[in-house]
């Protein structure tokens, strides 16, 4: 028997390009051989977050799934991060880059039964002018892919391909950033201002060799230029990053200040522009299914 008794998958029907249909039964099928209940909850942009917290009341839950990207991971954390039930991946976006951090595996069954499995890491929460985030977010150049991609009706890693030529035709990079850490204050101008929990983006690129997503520490990532090499040396998970190339900051707070209005985005969801961001982490942890 499991160590849970009602289980819960929460999807987001249109991320990425993967058919959910394939995913629920599945789920269903492990969840009912396990002897627990199963629930679904589909995600539809309003009030969800209210929506799950209920269904969680009225149901007993006392295991989440999701299945989605790394905004729908992100928007089921702010759900359950006061309790103290696990939550298990299924990646199920156009990028998955908490899935790549946490080295979730590419088939489908091996997923399942690492969400419905007892290994666990306690993961850092972190806080960005109240809005929490997991893997990744940033200002400047990818914001604004993300801001176009969303406003197009090509999904999937095609669509952020497409959105890419004119994103960098359109930009007006530089930016330029005022950082304030634990430890130092300077000014840094920069094509995008990572602010980061883990180490690879969803194409497995290590920009952040340091990051550790249960350290109770977080990097600013400052890429100073577009250079077609250096960006190709991320891939590479031995190469140390060239430092006029990009530069790494670690601390546990942060305040960010922008010279005008910049595009920021959070665990692949667009934001809108800022000129400040605040960076805490918060006391509470999510625990989080892994291999």
């Amino acid at each position: 028997m499991a160590n849970f008794k009602e289980v819960l998958l929460i999807v987001n029907p249109i991320s990425g390009d993967v058919p959910k249909e394939k995913i629920i039964k599945e789920v269903e099928e492990n969840t009912i051989h396990k002897g627990a209940g199963f629930h679904l909850y589909t995600t539809n942009g309003e009030n969800d977050i209210e929506n799950i917290q209920s269904f969680i009341k009225e149901s007993g839950i006392d295991r989440v799934l999701v299945a989605g990207g790394d905004g729908t991971i992100n928007l089921v954390a702010e759900a359950i991060k006061s309790y103290n039930f696990p939550l298990g991946i299924i990646p199920a976006g156009s990028a998955n880059g908490l899935s790549t951090n946490l080295n979730l595996p590419k088939k489908l069954n091996h997923q399942i039964e690492i969400a419905l499995g007892e290994n666990f890491i306690n993961m850092d929460i972190l806080c960005l002018n109240d809005i929490i985030c997991l893997h990744m977010s940033d200002l400047g150049i990818n914001a604004e892919l993300i801001r176009n991609y969303e406003s197009s009706p090509i999904r999937g890693k095609f669509g952020y391909l497409i959105q890419s030529v004119p994103t960098l035709l359109q930009s007006e990079y530089p930016f330029h950033f005022e950082i304030k850490t634990d430890s130092e204050q300077r000014e840094a101008e920069a094509v995008l201002l990572g602010i980061v929990n883990g180490n690879k983006y969803g194409t497995g690129a290590n920009v952040n060799p340091k990051g550790k997503l249960d350290d109770g520490k977080f990097e600013i990532l400052v890429f100073r230029r577009l250079n077609v090499i250096d960006i190709l040396n991320t891939l590479r998970e031995e190469a140390e990053p060239d430092p006029e190339f990009m530069e790494i900051l670690q601390t546990t707070s942060a305040t960010i200040h922008c010279k005008k209005p910049v595009a920021f985005q959070i665990d692949g969801e667009y934001i809108g522009e800022k000129e400040k961001i605040k960076i805490k982490i918060l006391e509470e942890k999510i625990k989080i299914a892994v291999p």
